[in-house]
């Protein structure tokens, strides 16, 4: 990963990696300023950010509420209805991690009528998890200068079609999905083939990564102004009732 790209892992939580170069970027708001490997086990920095429910999320819909068997069934679910009919799941089940990094924080679902069904439910907690991701897109360029031309995601639900779409609507970028999607024992070979001359150059790293999907956005700007304001005003109501603890 080269100085202005970026990965993001979604497993049970969330990982934003956001490679800023050599020059070290401190954050005020949030981030964590951590070391990366360049290509010759040079020193590179990246500003990372961390949300604690993502898969989380999904598996509450399984184990807690019973809602689902298998977390792939949120995806024809949400598929199934045309918008959350203005749910809003804030999975704060364990705190709120970057950009708030609120502990007393805790989990709500807000707009909830006599329409809502359970597939409503399950669009707003893949949704929830696209939102988290904006977040900290959003706060990396702010901190960073940097304004992410795509996305690379990997982990768990990136096999899931409806989030990766989501995901690529709300940020209004790319999300590019690896065909191989256990990047980092893939890094760690590369770097170890770097290192004993199976390989010479970074740029011959470059041609043996290669995109399995690629979601373009397609949502009407001002309808993702909606979306993201509504979210917002969601997390606000959460953090509104912790009292101001952190």
């Amino acid at each position: 990963m080269s100085a202005g790209e970026a990965k993001n892992t979604y497993g049970t939580g969330c990982f934003l990696l956001v490679n800023t170069g050599v020059e070290r970027c401190d954050s005020r708001k949030g981030m964590l300023t951590t070391l990366a490997c360049g290509p010759r086990g040079q020193v590179v920095y990246a500003l990372e950010g961390a949300m604690f429910s993502a898969g989380a999320a999904v598996q509450w819909l399984r184990d807690g509420l019973g809602m689902i068997r298998k977390p792939n069934e949120t995806e024809e679910l949400a598929a199934s209805v045309p918008d959350t009919g203005g749910v809003y799941l804030v999975p704060a089940f364990t705190g709120l991690g970057a950009p708030y990094w609120n502990m007393a924080a805790r989990g709500a679902i807000l707009g909830l009528t006599r329409g809502s069904t359970k597939a409503h439910i399950a669009r707003a907690t893949l949704e929830c998890i696209a939102y988290q991701v904006a977040d900290l897109v959003e706060l990396a360029a702010s901190e960073s200068g940097i304004v992410l031309p795509a996305l690379k995601a990997d982990g768990g639900a990136s096999s899931n079609e409806f989030l990766m779409q989501f995901q690529a609507d709300v940020l209004g970028i790319p999300i590019q999905i690896p065909d191989n999607t256990e990047t980092t024992a893939l890094g760690a070979a590369m770097l170890a083939g770097l290192s004993s001359g199976v390989w010479h150059t970074a740029e011959e790293l470059d041609g043996l990564r290669r995109v399995g999907k690629l979601y373009k956005p397609d949502l009407r700007e001002v309808r993702r102004k909606e979306l993201l304001d509504g979210w917002r005003a969601a997390i606000d109501a959460v953090l509104k009732m912790t009292g101001g603890r952190n």
